[in-house]
C-alpha cells in the first residue's frame, strides 16, 4: 500500500476508534448511572420506611411512659425499645451498603478512564513515530518519489489533527479521572465515618440483648401477674445508704462507690455547668460498651498514625509504661485505643489537656494527614488540668476523666441543662455532632438520657430534690423505665 494511503488509513482508523470509544463510554456510563440511581432510590426508600417505623416506636414509648407503672406497660416499653434498636441497626447497614455501591461505581469508572488513557497514549506514541518517519524524508527522497509534495503535507496535517484530538482527549479524560478519584475519596471518608459509627451499633446490639434478657426475667419472675410485679418494684426501691454504697463501674479503672462518683460529677458540674446526672450518664454509657473495654494493647488496637504518636508521648509524660495501661480493644470494623472512664482516644484527649503538635503549633494533624508531631505539653493550654489541678491530667484518673467528659459535653451545649441540649451533647459525644438528627443513631442519645434520669432519681433521694419527676414527662425521657 502506498505510504500516503497507509497514513490516511491510520488516521481514519484512529479517528473512528476515538469516536466509537467516546460514544461507548458515554453509553456505558449512562447504563451504570441508571443502575446506580435505581439502586440508590431503592435504598433511600427502604431507609425512609425504616425511619418512619423508628418514629412509630418512639411514639409508642412516649405514650407508654405517660401511663402508670404496670407490668403491661413496662413489657410494652421493652418490646418497643427492642424493635427500635433492631430498626436502627438495619438503617445503619443500609447507609453503608449505599456508600459501598457508590464507591464500586467510582472504582469501575476510574478503571475505564485509566484504560482509555493508556490506549490513547499508545495511539499518540504511534502517531508521533509515524510523524517522525515523514519528518525524516530528505528533499532528494521527496523529489525522487512518485508522490506530490502536497501529499506529504496532507499526511502531516492529518496526523497533526488526530494528534491534537488525542492530546485534548487525554486532558479531558485525565481531568474526569481526577474528579472521579476526588469523589471516591470523599465517599470513602464518608464510609469510614459510617463504619466508625458501627461502634454505636455494637452498643445497640448489647442493649437489645440486655432488654430481651430483662423482659424474659420479668415475665419469669412475675408469671404475668401484676401483683407480683408491683412487689418486685417495691423490693427494688433503694435507700440513701444503699445508693451511696452502690458500685459505679468505670472503663479502664477500678469501680468506685456511687458516692465518690457523684462527688467527681458535682465538681465537674460546678466548673462546667453540666448536670452531675448527665456526667454520670455519659460515663456509665461509656463504661458499658462491653468486653472489649480495657482489654486491648496500644501496639495492636490503636490507630498507628493518628493516636500512637500522641499516646507514646502522653504515657511517657505521665511516667506510665504504655504496655501496662488498659485501652479498648479494636473491633472488626475499626480501631480501639480509647482510654479510661471517659473513653477518649489519645488524639482527642490531647486537645483537651494541653498537647500541641509542634509542626502545626496547635493540637492538630500534620498537613500530610499524620499525627507524628513532635508533641509538646503546654500547661497554659491544658483545659482539664486547669479545673482539676492535675498537670498533666491522667485519662485513667476518674477525677480527670469526669472533668474531661463534662468539658466535652459543655462544649456541645449540655451546660444549658435543657433536655434538648443534653440530648444533642450526648449524640455529639459518640456519634459526632453531624449525626445528631439521624434517627437511626438517636438510640445512643436516648440511652444516655435514660441513664441520666436514673442517676437523677438517686441524686433526688440523696438531696431531697424532685428533678427527675419534673423531667419524667419530657419527650427526651420517653421510654425510660427507671
Amino acid at each position: 500500500m502506498p505510504k500516503s494511503l497507509l497514513g490516511k488509513s491510520v488516521v481514519i482508523i484512529i479517528f473512528f476508534a476515538l469516536v466509537f470509544e467516546a460514544f461507548s463510554m458515554v453509553a456505558s456510563a449512562q447504563v451504570v448511572a441508571d443502575d446506580v440511581l435505581a439502586r440508590r432510590a431503592m435504598l433511600e426508600a427502604e431507609l425512609s420506611s425504616i425511619e418512619k417505623e423508628i418514629e412509630n416506636q418512639k411514639t409508642i414509648l412516649e405514650a407508654k411512659q405517660k401511663e402508670g407503672v404496670s407490668l403491661e406497660r413496662d413489657i410494652a416499653i421493652l418490646t418497643a425499645q427492642i424493635q427500635k434498636a433492631k430498626l436502627s441497626i438495619k438503617a445503619r447497614n443500609l447507609s453503608i451498603s449505599g456508600l459501598v455501591d457508590d464507591i464500586g461505581v467510582k472504582n469501575r469508572t476510574i478503571g475505564k478512564y485509566s484504560a482509555k488513557i493508556d490506549r490513547e497514549r499508545e495511539s499518540l506514541a504511534g502517531l508521533m513515530r509515524r510523524t517522525n518517519e515523514l519528518d525524516t524524508y530528505s528533499i532528494v527522497e521527496v523529489a525522487l518519489s512518485d508522490r506530490d509534495f502536497s501529499e506529504f503535507f496532507v499526511d502531516l496535517d492529518n496526523f497533526q489533527y488526530v494528534e491534537d484530538a488525542i492530546g485534548q482527549s487525554l486532558e479531558e479524560v485525565g481531568a474526569a479521572k481526577k474528579s472521579t478519584e476526588e469523589e471516591k475519596k470523599a465517599l470513602e471518608e464518608k464510609k469510614a465515618e459510617e463504619t466508625d459509627l458501627r461502634r454505636i451499633q455494637e452498643l445497640e446490639k448489647k442493649r437489645i440483648e440486655a432488654n430481651e434478657a430483662e423482659k424474659k426475667r420479668i415475665l419469669k419472675e412475675t408469671k404475668g401477674q401484676e401483683v407480683a410485679y408491683q412487689k418486685i418494684l417495691k423490693d427494688k426501691q433503694q435507700s440513701a445508704a444503699q445508693i451511696r454504697a452502690e458500685l459505679f463501674s468505670l472503663s479502664g479503672s477500678t469501680a468506685i462507690s456511687f458516692e465518690k462518683a457523684l462527688a467527681y460529677a458535682r465538681v465537674a458540674a460546678e466548673k462546667t455547668g453540666v448536670r452531675p446526672a448527665m456526667v454520670l450518664g455519659i460515663i456509665a454509657e461509656e463504661s458499658n460498651l462491653g468486653e472489649n473495654v480495657g482489654k486491648g494493647t496500644w501496639t495492636v488496637d490503636m490507630h498507628q498514625t493518628r493516636d500512637v504518636p500522641v499516646f507514646k508521648y502522653l504515657t511517657s509524660l505521665l511516667g506510665l509504661n504504655p504496655d501496662n495501661v488498659p485501652v479498648s480493644k479494636k473491633v472488626w470494623y475499626g480501631y480501639g485505643g480509647a482510654m479510661g472512664p471517659a473513653q477518649f482516644i489519645p488524639s482527642t484527649w490531647a486537645c483537651f489537656s494541653g498537647y500541641i503538635n509542634t509542626t502545626t503549633g496547635k493540637c492538630s494533624k500534620n498537613p500530610d494527614g499524620t499525627w507524628n508531631g513532635p508533641w509538646e505539653y503546654q500547661q497554659g493550654k491544658d483545659r482539664v488540668g486547669k479545673l482539676t489541678g492535675n498537670f498533666p491530667p491522667n485519662p485513667w484518673n476518674p477525677q480527670d476523666a469526669f472533668m474531661a467528659s463534662a468539658l466535652y459535653l459543655a462544649d456541645s451545649g449540655a451546660d444549658k441543662q435543657t433536655s434538648r441540649n443534653e440530648f444533642i451533647s450526648a449524640m455529639c459525644y459518640l456519634a459526632g455532632c453531624g449525626n445528631v438528627n439521624k434517627k437511626s443513631l438517636q438510640f445512643y442519645g436516648d440511652d444516655v438520657m435514660c441513664l441520666a434520669q436514673k442517676y437523677q432519681k438517686n441524686i433526688d433521694i440523696l438531696e431531697g430534690t424532685n428533678i427527675a419527676s419534673q423531667r419524667a414527662g419530657d419527650i427526651y425521657h420517653a421510654g425510660c423505665r427507671t
